[in-house]
């Protein structure tokens, strides 16, 4: 890891130290107790502990940063200029089945005298497999210790896109339907693997193509953005309109295919 930053090495090292009761938990996720956040949307004693032991030692790191998490939502900081943004399990449905497919991941916002804000270095780990993705702006993305990169392929209906789709109690069923029948006629695959984070970091490291979702948060993209974009691929809202980093509704994608997906995506 020698080419990260003194302040990527303090957000690689949260996420490894909170990675190391999780994988105890998720290796007796039977006897988790689990309460309900909403309908379908489990948050369990893993994820509540996460969050608080990346929001322990990130403030011990760099006190006076805010703190944006899924459990607690915005914590002010004295420092305005920077704030953590935080998913402690991304996948959390995954975790509570006993799928190996979640990520911890944390980012950092870096905002301007202007008002303007830029993730400036992202981190995403899924301790199971022990693939950590990282980035620092302006510096590329990497898993583990290799390089990566967006794919180079043009033709749709050669590739693999990854989605999301919406659970019980949340909007957008309709429009998830109308968007995944149009573009499976045009594609090799469509995939639903259930962590945005992780499908972020899979479209920088080349294993997706490309990767649509709407109604997301900014904790579900902030670091997996930047892995795109850092990965050489593009990263905007679908329609073109707003702010990409909100989570509302993003494309990813390489530059050859991401205006072929958007056009598809903006008739349904």
């Amino acid at each position: 890891m020698a080419l990260a930053s003194a302040l990527l090495q303090t957000m690689i090292d949260a996420v490894r130290k909170t990675a190391r009761p999780m994988l105890r938990d998720f290796g007796e996720v039977s006897q988790l107790q689990v309460s309900r956040k909403g309908p379908a949307d489990f948050v369990t004693a893993a994820d509540i502990k996460a969050e608080q032991t990346l929001f322990e030692l990130l403030t011990k790191a760099r006190p006076g940063y805010g703190f944006l998490g899924e459990e607690r939502g915005m914590i002010e900081g004295t420092d305005k200029s920077h704030t953590w943004i935080v998913d402690p399990i991304d996948g959390t449905t995954n975790f509570v089945h006993a799928m190996p497919h979640f990520a911890i991941t944390v980012a950092l916002e870096r905002r301007a005298p202007d008002g303007s804000a830029e993730i400036v270095a992202g981190v995403t780990f899924n301790p199971v497999l022990n693939e950590l993705f990282w980035a620092e702006k302006g510096k590329g993305a990497y898993l583990n210790d290799a390089r990566i990169r967006v794919t180079g392929r043009r033709d749709l209906s050669q590739c693999l896109i990854g989605t999301g789709l919406p659970f019980m109690g949340k909007t957008g069923h309709a429009q998830a339907i109308k968007d995944i029948h149009a573009m499976g006629q045009r594609v090799a695959g469509i995939r639903r693997l259930g962590s945005a984070a992780l499908d972020l970091a899979w479209v920088a490291a080349g294993r997706y193509d490309a990767f649509w979702e709407r109604n997301l948060k900014p904790w579900d993209v902030a670091a997996g953005l930047l892995f795109v974009t850092e990965a050489g691929g593009m990263a905007t809202t679908i329609d073109g309109t707003g702010n990409v980093h909100d989570g509302q509704q993003i494309l990813v994608a390489n530059s050859d295919l991401h205006p072929q997906i958007a056009a598809i995506l903006r008739a349904t």
